[in-house]
Parts: structure tokens; C-alpha cells; sequence
């Protein structure tokens, strides 16, 4: 994937730039989260307890979607999100308890 040019205007690319930021972020934030969440599947496995946890879950995105509403955020969007990665972290559980 190649680099956009920067557009000749400079109050777009200070946007571009910031948000370009912010999405680094994200993916090193999601890169930590998913690695603690790794440990927590092989300890689930070890002790023999479930993959998922759906009162756990139900907290979760009921304090996200709080959070969310509070920070102008769409609570809908964010459950949507939360809901995609509990998922994925469901699947490493899984594949977890197979190893």
C-alpha cells in the first residue's frame, strides 16, 4: 500500500495527520488488549473454565456504551466494536482450550 500525497492544503494534512496518529494508537492499544486477552484464554483452559463469559460480556458493553454516550459517541457504533472484539477473543479461547 503506497502513501497518499499530501494535500497542498495544510489544515488537511494536520487533520490527516492527527487522525493518522489516533489510528496508530488504536492498533497498539488493540495489539496490548489482545495479548493480555491471550493469557486470559490459556488460563481459562488451564482451569477449565468457559471460553466466554456472558454476564461479563453484558457489563462490558452496557459500561462502553455509558462511556460511549458520555463522550459523544454513538453507544450503537460502540457496541458494534466491542461486540466484534469480544468475539475475536472468544475465537482465541477456543482455539485455546484445542491446544
Amino acid at each position: 500500500m503506497t502513501d497518499s500525497p499530501t494535500p497542498a492544503d495544510p489544515q488537511l494534512a494536520s487533520y490527516r495527520k492527527s487522525i493518522d496518529n489516533i489510528d496508530a494508537a488504536l492498533i497498539h492499544m488493540l495489539a496490548e488488549r489482545f495479548r493480555i486477552t491471550q493469557a486470559v484464554g490459556a488460563y481459562k483452559a488451564e482451569k477449565r473454565l468457559p471460553p466466554a463469559d456472558p454476564g461479563r460480556e453484558a457489563a462490558q458493553i452496557e459500561r462502553l456504551r455509558q462511556l460511549a454516550s458520555e463522550a459523544d459517541l454513538d453507544p450503537e457504533f460502540s457496541e458494534k466494536f466491542i461486540r466484534f472484539v469480544i468475539d475475536e477473543v472468544i475465537r482465541h479461547h477456543n482455539q485455546a482450550r484445542q491446544i
